[in-house]
């Protein structure tokens, strides 16, 4: 597997922000239980820098003011990149919701109790064989 300059900097722009994210903002609509850098899509010329952000909190309003925080704070992490990744470009940062974490969550929630309901039936399934063998 081949990566090219795009893939290794978006990389590295990924560990930068989630360690923005987590150490140096101090905004306080960022309170969701988990904020984490799931995917940075660059474009060739390192110019644009779509991040996807995976949220993960019930609250749907906690959602929606850590995206409008993070918007807010799009300079001052453009300016942090800028000073730790030596590019010749500081790349336009554009953030994304990405609820593939959440959505897998619930996948999961979802298979966990078709498995519950499964064995459920296995075993009545299993007590009704057993009376019926003690009929006989």
């Amino acid at each position: 597997m081949q990566f090219d300059r795009a893939d290794r900097v978006a990389e590295e722009i990924k560990k930068e922000i989630s360690d923005i994210i987590q150490h140096e903002l101090k905004d306080p609509r960022i309170c969701a239980e988990l904020v984490s850098i799931v995917k940075v899509n660059m474009s060739k010329d390192l110019r644009h820098a779509k991040v996807f952000v995976s949220i993960f909190d019930k609250d749907k309003e906690k959602i929606t003011s850590t995206m409008k925080a993070l918007e807010n704070a799009k300079p001052y992490i453009r300016r942090e990149i800028s000073q730790r990744i030596k590019l010749r470009f500081s790349p336009e940062i554009s953030f994304e919701l990405d609820d593939s974490i959440e959505y897998g969550a619930r996948i999961s929630q979802i298979l966990n109790q078709l498995k519950i309901s499964k064995n459920e039936e296995e075993e009545e399934i299993l007590e009704d064989e057993s009376e019926g063998e003690q009929e006989n």
